[in-house]
């Protein structure tokens, strides 16, 4: 007879959590993903998509494309500059009056990579303290959607009154205190064709001539005040919706001459204008209009290149019967660049 002898081990089986284990997995998968990845491999991975998406799009390559190279230095001198103008009835009596803001200069280089860039300026008369106002200039050209965006606080408009049967009147400056904001947008209907960006950032190269229809978009809104005689404010809310063409034309290899316009109708309007306690409702008078210009002159040379670019708005309020208000704002811009 044989004996069987059976021999029972006990084993401890420790059980994790559910959570725990979900995070002890989620670290070694983390830890296996990182571990290999140096921070040249992360630059590498960075640039390939950014190269990707910069030489992304339905373009046809005869009429435009993209530089070549990756990086681009550039360096800018802006000049910009507003006028206001009123003219009306008042009593029977004409009278017309026109307001001009000191010119605004700045300096300013840039860095762009792949689309991304990184700019500084400075204004020299803001730094020895001859100029006291504030503006801010921002603008996107895309290949297809693009905008300007100025906003501008400015107390130096200087200018002069005139009144039928009086003599001209010298307005001096700080007493009229005007922020003024202007925005405008385009659409352009043939961005295989037609470049802005080539034009006014350079981004593009147009290489054959072509032009657009453009849909643009505008608005308006100002709120001045004039200590004179008797305390005068006035505030103005105006969107405006159009179009209007573009033309890029290429003389030569190596030339780009730009112009177009870009005439907005009012869709909204509210202004109004106080005098010490009594407010004067401002009634919209048909055509009241925003309108966009905007011209350029660029050379390229290899992968050198200069030029002028300018960006004119034009705003017509009210009507001369009553009262007008025009507004202008512009600026003109020289640049060069040096593709790297």
């Amino acid at each position: 007879m044989r004996q069987e002898l059976t021999m029972i081990t006990t084993r401890t089986v420790w059980v994790l959590p559910p959570k725990v284990r979900v995070a002890v997995v989620i670290l070694v998968l983390l830890t296996g993903l990182i571990q290999p990845i140096s921070a040249q491999n992360i630059f590498q991975r960075f640039d390939s998509v950014l190269t990707k998406n910069y030489h992304k799009g339905n373009i046809d390559t005869t009429y435009i494309s993209r530089p070549k190279t990756k990086w681009t230095l550039t360096a800018r001198w802006n000049l910009s500059g507003a006028k206001i103008e009123s003219e009306g009835i008042e009593n029977e009596q004409h009278f017309k009056s026109e307001m001009t803001a000191d010119y605004k200069s700045t300096l300013s280089v840039g860095v762009i990579y792949l689309g991304f860039s990184l700019n500084f300026s400075l204004n020299p008369a803001k730094l020895m303290g001859k100029y006291k106002d504030y503006e801010l200039n921002i603008n996107s050209y895309g290949k297809r959607f693009g905008w300007d965006f100025i906003y501008q606080n400015a107390h130096n408009f200087t200018g002069w009154h005139d009144h039928e049967g009086m003599e001209r009147i010298n307005l001096p400056a700080d007493i009229l205190s005007v922020k003024t904001l202007n925005l405008n947008a385009y659409y352009a209907f043939n961005s295989r064709r037609f470049s802005y960006p080539a034009a006014f950032s350079q981004s593009y190269i147009q290489r054959r001539s072509a032009g657009s229809f453009l849909l643009a978009a505008s608005a308006m809104g100002q709120n001045a005040t004039l200590d004179w005689e008797q305390k005068m404010e006035l505030k103005m809310a105006n969107i405006g919706i159009g179009g209007g063409y573009g033309y890029n034309y290429v003389p030569a290899q190596g030339w780009l001459l730009h112009i177009s316009a870009l005439p907005t109708f009012m869709v909204y309007s509210h202004s109004s204008m106080t005098f010490g306690d009594s407010r004067v409702p401002l009634h919209y008078h048909f055509p009241e209009v925003i309108i966009t210009g905007r011209g350029a002159v660029v050379r390229q040379k290899g992968n050198l290149f200069y030029g002028l670019s300018m960006v004119y708005n034009f705003t017509n309020i009210g009507n001369e019967d009553n009262l007008a208000l025009h507004n202008q704002k512009w600026r003109i811009r020289t640049f060069f660049g040096l593709r790297l």
